[in-house]
């Protein structure tokens, strides 16, 4: 007979229900062979009394082991351990193996992309200055929880488990289309919109689409690095153009385009990455007049549009399209957190359908659930008003960090005070270098981006970004203390008279 003793002790405080340790303890007495094949098992009733449990917690539990096929009932007879057990026995192809297989080695041809390889983003305890990304800390976790929780927990919205729009949540890209509209002058409707997994999942697809092996996509002489690769390994070869503090030099690019047909232009036109520049209103109107004229494609990545500290941001390419040219990319990560990866391509509606077939190939759908929650914060406000309070705290971070790199920082560096955005643009003293100064960061506990991200083309124009929005006041002053202390001491070792 199965007693209370044969099972382990049931923990009611536990997050697991207790009809889910009374089974799982059954299944593991039952795979240790203590409960055989065929042995009968105690009535649901018999079972309570013994373990002092609700009846139903016991039929529950034994539901649930019938499911899986522990246990069988045999009418007018009772519950049984199964004759045939759910265990899986595995078994080798070959009698005997001569040596280890090596698993780290494809014994078949394969094409790399050695030119996509840049290092991994790690998750490290400690002090980090990174490029320009949200504060985690205050993402809105309750509110995303209570609209998860507000779908999953009724039964008619089960249908959004299953397959749904390759487009997205409908919800989803209909309120965007309404915020699009409000906060950008989109003049769209959710037919222009497709759901994705971020703006470069936005990116993939656009490039994919657009460009083939030959063509010239024309970007920023220096640029975000990931929109670079990205039209590279769609085959296209870049055509640099310079950037200054107006942002990308449109009479720079007409002139390329007299000479050359480009097929793409890329422009992060309300905060320059890496630079953070604004690109100004008479560009941007020149660039539009340049797309209908030569009738290239405008990929308008806008990843930081909600954050603008001055005065009202400049409009998106996007609102200004009247033809057709723009391809206007976005996302919530930058604004819930980037782990939700719930993106926005926003586009003429022939080519977003084009797009969804394309993105169906590679990722049959986005997170449902997700989606629709985030649709449900928009249409609720949530969405908003994290906003407006990620966007206050982002501006006083921004004050206080440009107040530490002129006082602390400025006989060793030059940067502009950024508009909006995350992040910095610091120039460093051209007889110093970046290496040497992250070495001794990293030394005293600190770590700052990698300088090499932003000079591909080799210009060595010796700046960095560095994001001001992730740290509090405290940790912005303990960074600037190891930055201003690894300086002094490359400075002090460059008057060295053996370097002399």
């Amino acid at each position: 007979m199965l007693t209370i003793q044969n099972l382990k002790s049931i923990n009611r405080e536990s997050d697991h229900p207790v009809f889910l340790q009374i089974s799982h303890g059954m299944a593991g007495l039952i795979k240790a062979g203590i409960l055989g094949k065929g042995m009968r098992l105690p009535g649901t009733r018999a079972m309570s009394e013994e373990l002092k449990v609700h009846r139903k917690t016991v039929v529950a539990a034994y539901d649930e082991l019938m499911s899986q096929g522990w246990i069988e009932g045999v009418p007018s007879k009772g519950t049984f351990v199964s004759s045939k057990l759910p265990i899986i026995e595995a078994r080798g192809l070959a009698e005997e193996v001569s040596e280890k297989p090596d698993r780290n080695v494809a014994g078949f041809e394969f094409y790399p992309r050695t030119s996509l390889k840049r290092a991994e983003p790690i998750i490290i305890d400690g002090l980090t200055m990174d490029e320009g990304i949200p504060d985690v800390r205050i993402a809105p976790v309750n509110e995303i929880l209570r609209a998860t929780k507000n779908i999953v927990s009724r039964s008619y919205n089960m249908k959004y488990l299953s397959y749904g729009p390759v487009y997205g949540d409908s919800l989803l890209r209909e309120v965007l289309a309404g915020y699009l509209q409000e906060t950008r002058g989109m003049n769209i409707t959710s037919d222009n919109i497709l759901l994705t997994r971020g703006s470069q999942m936005g990116m993939y697809l656009s490039s994919q689409m657009v460009l083939k092996p030959g063509d010239k996509a024309a970007v920023g002489s220096i640029n975000y690095i990931a929109a670079n690769l990205t039209m590279q390994d769609a085959g296209a070869s870049l055509v640099q153009i310079p950037v200054d503090e107006e942002g990308i030099d449109t009479d720079a690019l007409e002139a390329v385009c007299e000479k050359e047909r480009i097929k793409v232009v890329f422009v992060t036109s309300h905060h320059h990455h890496p630079s953070t520049v604004t690109l100004r209103p008479e560009r941007r109107i020149h660039l539009l007049q340049l797309a209908e004229k030569y009738g290239f494609a405008i990929f308008e990545d806008d990843y930081d549009y909600d954050f603008h500290y001055a005065n009202a941001p400049l409009l998106p390419l996007a609102s200004a399209d009247r033809c057709g040219h723009v391809i206007y990319m976005g996302a919530t990560c930058k604004i819930i957190a980037p782990a939700y990866r719930v993106g926005y391509l926003v586009a003429p509606a022939d080519f977003v359908k084009q797009a969804a077939y394309l993105r169906r190939i590679i990722d049959r759908q986005g997170d449902p659930i997700l989606e629709r929650a985030i649709g449900l914060m928009i249409q609720q406000g949530d969405y908003q008003r994290h906003t407006k309070k990620a966007l206050k705290l982002y501006k006083e971070r921004r004050d206080h960090f440009c107040e530490l790199l002129e006082t602390e920082l400025g006989e060793f560096i030059h940067f502009k005070k950024p508009e909006g955005g995350m992040a910095v643009w610091v120039g460093l003293d051209p007889h110093m270098n970046w290496a040497g100064i992250a070495n001794g960061c990293w030394e005293a506990g600190l770590r700052i981006p990698n300088y090499r991200l932003y000079d591909q083309e080799n210009v060595q124009h010796n700046h960095i970004r560095m994001g001001f929005a992730s740290l509090n006041f405290e940790e912005q002053e303990r960074a600037i203390s190891i930055i201003k202390k690894a300086m002094h001491e490359q400075k002090a070792a460059l008057s060295s008279p053996l370097l002399q």
